[in-house]
């Protein structure tokens, strides 16, 4: 049975990213799988407009009635509900800017999180639509966060999976990248390693 992964990737360094080295990595050992088939989207090179009103407003226009201007504005979140929605794993590897998640990151989202698409709104509060998946967050840090008050990261991507329904969720830490080379490697080593496991779990 094939596994179907989409790997997301956030880094604005491109190949010199060690998040992207960490998505490398789990995109490497799936191949080699061989029961892993993997979709790749980099939201740096391929990045969106911060989500304005036009945007938000076209998506609550019925598919026959909008504008065409309004039909190329929905098609970017149909697009990417579309492949969320075809792939089994969430993979998401993000770098840490400003203690933060990278702002085409959060453009993503934006366009995923949809009341009546990825969740609905109750009496009881919001109710995740997105059933049967999981999710993998490669976080790779200068500093060493996890665990800490200064890691708002980690709760914050949790939140927005858990909004969809993802509750599934494991994150793989590198953490101390710029505290030196030996430091750098250490950290390196232990995280590809964990990411062989969750690929062999698959």
């Amino acid at each position: 049975m094939t596994t179907r992964a989409l790997v997301i990737t956030s880094s604005i360094l491109a190949e010199n990213g060690q998040s992207n080295a960490l998505a490398s990595h789990f995109q490497s050992r799936a191949a080699e799988r061989g029961s892993v088939e993997v979709t790749h989207r980099d939201v740096v090179a391929n990045a969106m407009p911060h989500l304005d009103i036009s945007e938000l407003g076209a998506w609550q226009v019925a598919v026959a009635e909008r504008t065409p201007e309004q039909q190329t504005l929905a098609a970017r979140s149909d697009e990417l509900l579309a492949e969320l929605r075809a792939n089994d794993v969430l993979i998401i590897a993000v770098p840490m800017y400003n203690l933060g998640i990278p702002s085409q990151l959060k453009a993503w989202f934006d366009r995923v999180l949809r009341a009546g698409e990825t969740f609905r709104y109750t009496e009881n509060g919001p109710q995740g639509l997105v059933e049967g998946k999981r999710a993998i967050i490669l976080a790779a840090r200068g500093g060493q966060y996890a665990g800490t008050a200064l890691d708002s990261q980690t709760p914050h991507l949790k939140s927005m999976l858990g909004l969809m329904g993802i509750t599934d969720v494991n994150v793989v830490y590198a953490e101390g990248l710029n505290m030196g080379e030996q430091h750098r490697a250490a950290a390196l080593k232990e995280a590809f390693q964990a990411i062989d496991q969750l690929v062999e779990a698959l």
